[in-house]
């Protein structure tokens, strides 16, 4: 899908309405309105027979007559005309098209005919689009929106006109204001590609039903949000809500895991991404996460207070010399900590007594000032000091600042005056704490995208033997394997269960129980029975020969009774864990309809309700990723933090998660997998319990995966013209440290080829983007040599439409003339052409003759630009 519609629908040169009209209720009259007025500058063309012009402007019977051929084309007629106009649009050339209504058994056609001509759509059912920087208002909207920085994008129509209702009232602008209706070929992936592009855009709002493409979605999300907050409203948390919503059912907190993982930020409500939408406006960003609260009253600040400690929020600790500061500027009667209560008689005096030491210190990452109605305290002459005193302060535009005016009648003035100064302010101590708590978890997850994970030390995984074991039940027809028969696939990844024996009868369990030791536990096999449970069907602390026969004698005559039918395969004996103190907690995965495979962690012991006592997690995991699993698993109380004797290995369960996690990466026949419990006693974690079910598999393993992993089949071992050899492989986050040694090496003229300006150092924020890759859309080689050292590397960055690709190569200096450049080039070529890439781009300088030659020889299209002192680099890749 090609982003050029995109240009031609986000800066139409000329627009023509098809169906315009002359009657005042009718879509087409409200449509030519609304763009004459936006102040468009280029030409809007009408399109109907029935009149001579629509409001002034000359109009045109039909789509063929038209004078020129129209960039953007809205859709304001009968829907039966809808496939007829579309075929003339694109028979005319015309690139994209906004249809505002349609039926849904028309879909499909629409969007092939649309597809025939390589036209883009907005809609169907869409309410238009709004661009204030190009005098766009091709919408029946009738609220003209301002100019700003932020953009919006919806999914739903009624949230859309209330957001532009707010806006008016608030005086917030816009850059786009784009409803995207039923999304049949334009999605929030696409706009997001565009966006983040998109100098007039400082802020990307959106408000999500369903996602329809995961993957694109992902890929999408974490490339923008790279460069831009993003923030995410997705409404249908529970499953009712998505019946009504008609949206695909997608467990909720699979949303949350797939937001945090792009690095964006998802708020509760419209109310929150108001306020949120404040926050952004003005802020400047977070440095840390402690909050210092200074309030006229304790009630407020005490709400402020809770609603941070709710929120997993931090309060800031002031340092002795702050404290005496305070003290000293403040009447005795007020303790300087934190929260400072100033008394509901605190005069502006005392709010700038307070402020002045506060402005100096750096004990704090933001500053919260409450202000509650009060006679001897008036609000707005209160708020215009402040305002003055940290306009003049040296350190007032960089620190970050918060104000609550409680009230309504009293506070609105000066509500105005802080919005002027640029100061975000709000109703509620509630709210400010909020928008403060999203500015932390955004963060939180931009580090969490930045991060640089680490590769747990001699994981070994013997994958050809999982696969045959996998492929043996599957041809026998078993789908459901218990602890036994998941053993020997489990041991394949490192993953070790407590040792289990098969009795048919009860004389076999004693018989096992006698070699293996007391005490054991007893379970049921049974494929009809999944939760034993229901039948008493595990026995534990059998303690004699007795109490094994008896159990077991028990639970066989229970299922009989109960279960007639059921099938019986005998009885599970272990010899029981040492339970002392250790902490059971419960590893699963499942499929989800949306977002493919998820891992989720919680407590052991219980049934789940997947909505609110797991925490979840979109594989691949690496030690990072699976380190932040368990710290929101303990932070949003799913899991506790340590057992009765001891706290919780986090390595270790790390490991364990990232075990898991390459188990479900490498067999995609595995759809669900249940380690319930895990016993985690220090640094051991035993797996009792494990249910796998298995279902055949064909077609890419890596297509159910919302984000693609590390792509191993692109390795491979090349020889370099001294015989010595090397790894060429993609790029992993864990090459950070070993990719700021290879820089270090090349010389600086190298490099200033490479990135065309002086560069002195690379920060680690660089290193990550270089390193942190979406394999989806970017791809880079590393040269590796004596296994960890990097000797060269070649990157290539295609555009959303995966048509062209950017390359580029750096070899280590001192290295040059073994080959391993044109070897990096071709490793790229290949890879490019395979993709489907049709072109492969580069641009380098004259004066970088090695480069030139090379492209030459390899067959590109060399382009000498001598007064931009460029050499365009061209090939095509597809016959």
């Amino acid at each position: 899908m090609s982003q050029r519609g995109l240009e031609a629908l986000l800066r139409p040169k000329s627009i023509a309405v098809i169906g315009a009209s002359q009657q005042p209720n009718r879509a087409g009259y409200l449509m030519m309105r609304n763009l004459l007025a936006g102040g468009f500058n280029g030409p809007v063309l009408p399109v109907t027979p029935r009149y001579k012009a629509v409001c002034g402007v000359m109009a045109y019977p039909d789509v063929a007559s038209l004078p020129l051929t129209p960039d953007l084309a809205v859709l304001c007629t009968n829907p039966k005309r809808n496939l007829s106009l579309i075929e003339a649009l694109g028979v005319r050339g015309c690139k994209t098209a906004i249809v505002l209504s349609s039926p849904v058994e028309q879909f499909a056609e629409l969007k092939a005919t649309a597809q025939r001509y390589s036209m883009r759509l907005l809609g169907p059912n869409s309410l238009g689009l709004l661009a204030p920087w190009q005098g766009i208002n091709a919408s029946f909207s009738p609220v003209p929106i301002q100019k700003g920085k932020l953009a919006f994008i919806s999914q739903s129509a009624a949230v859309a006109n209330t957001v532009l209702d707010w806006a008016q009232q608030r005086e917030v602008g816009f850059s786009y204001f784009i409803a995207l209706g039923d999304s049949l070929d334009i999605d929030v992936d696409d706009l997001l590609d565009f966006l983040a592009r998109d100098s007039k855009t400082s802020a990307i709002l959106l408000y999500l039903e369903s996602i329809n493409d995961a993957r694109r979605f992902l890929s999408a999300s974490r490339s923008a949000s790279r460069n831009k907050p993003i923030l995410v409203i997705k409404s249908g948390r529970s499953q009712q809500a998505q019946l009504l919503l008609n949206s695909q059912q997608g467990l909720d907190a699979a949303y949350d895991a797939a937001i945090q993982r792009a690095g964006l930020l998802r708020v509760q409500d419209t109310h929150e991404l108001f306020s949120a939408v404040e926050t952004l406006s003005h802020m400047y960003p977070l440095r840390g996460e402690r909050l210092m609260i200074v309030s006229n009253g304790a009630a407020p600040a005490a709400m402020a207070l809770d609603q941070l400690l709710a929120r997993n929020g931090k309060l800031a600790t002031l340092a002795e010399e702050t404290q005496e500061k305070l003290s000293a500027a403040l009447p005795g009667f007020i303790r300087a900590g934190n929260p400072i209560d100033l008394r509901d008689d605190a005069t502006p005096q005392r709010y700038l007594a307070a402020l002045q030491p506060l402005l100096d210190s750096h004990d704090y990452d933001a500053l919260l000032l409450i202000h509650a109605p009060s006679a001897a305290s008036p609000g707005t002459e209160t708020a215009e000091q402040l305002i003055e005193t940290i306009r003049q302060h040296p350190r007032g535009k960089r620190i970050t600042l918060l104000t609550n005016w409680c009230g309504e009648y009293s506070s609105q003035e000066a509500r105005r005056l802080f919005t002027e100064a640029g100061i975000p302010t709000y109703r509620t101590p509630e709210g400010a704490v909020t928008a403060f708590m999203h500015m932390v978890e955004y963060r939180r997850n931009q580090k969490q995208l930045k991060e640089t994970p680490a590769l747990p030390i001699g994981l070994t995984a013997n994958t050809a033997d999982a696969h045959q074991l996998i492929h043996q039940a599957l041809a026998e027809g078993a789908t459901q394997l218990d602890t036994h028969e998941v053993q020997p696939i489990l041991q394949a990844y490192g993953l070790s269960t407590l040792p289990t024996w098969i009795a048919s009868d009860s004389a076999e369990a004693v018989h096992i129980a006698e070699q293996i030791g007391y005490p054991v536990a007893l379970k049921l096999r049974s494929p009809d029975i999944p939760h034993k449970s229901e039948v008493q069907g595990v026995m534990l602390y059998l303690r004699t020969a007795t109490e094994v026969q008896r159990a077991a004698e028990a639970i066989l005559d229970r299922v009989k009774r109960t279960y007639p039918q059921a099938r019986i395969h005998g009885l599970l004996v272990q010899s029981m864990a040492n339970r002392a103190g250790a902490q059971e907690l419960r590893i699963a995965v499942e499929q989800d309809a949306i977002f493919g495979p998820l891992i989720m962690l919680g407590e052991g012991g219980v049934e789940w309700r997947q909505e609110n006592q797991v925490a979840v997690a979109l594989p691949p995991l690496n030690m990072a990723l699976a380190r932040y699993l368990i710290l929101q698993a303990v932070k949003g109380g799913k899991i506790r933090g340590r057992s009765a004797l001891r706290p919780l290995d986090i390595p270790g369960l790390s490991r364990l998660l990232v075990q898991v996690s390459n188990l479900i990466l490498d067999c995609p026949q595995i759809s669900r997998l249940d380690i319930h419990p895990v016993l985690a006693s220090g640094n051991e974690f035993t797996l009792l319990d494990v249910s796998m079910q298995l279902t055949a598999f064909s077609g890419d393993p890596q297509a159910r995966l919302a984000i693609r992993p590390y792509p191993h089949e692109l390795e491979e071992t090349i020889t370099l013209k001294d015989g010595s050899q090397c790894l060429f492989r993609p790029i992993l986050p864990e090459d950070e440290p070993a990719l700021k040694h290879f820089i270090d090496r090349v010389t600086k003229e190298d490099l200033y080829y490479r990135y065309f300006s002086e560069i002195n150092e690379f920060s680690h924020d660089d290193l990550a983007n270089m390193t942190q890759i979406d394999y989806d859309r970017e791809m880079a080689f590393v040269a590796v040599r004596n296994g960890e050292e990097i000797i060269g590397v070649t990157r290539a960055y295609s555009d959303p439409d995966n048509t062209d690709a950017e390359f580029a190569v750096l070899v280590r200096s001192d290295l040059k003339g073994l080959g391993l450049g044109r070897q990096l080039l071709l490793k790229m070529i290949g890879y490019a052409r395979a993709r489907g890439l049709v072109r492969l781009i580069g641009i380098t300088m004259p004066n970088n003759r090695g480069m030139v030659m090379l492209a030459q020889k390899l067959g590109f299209a060399i382009d000498i630009q001598i007064d931009e002192g460029i050499v365009n680099l061209t090939l095509p890749l597809q016959a």
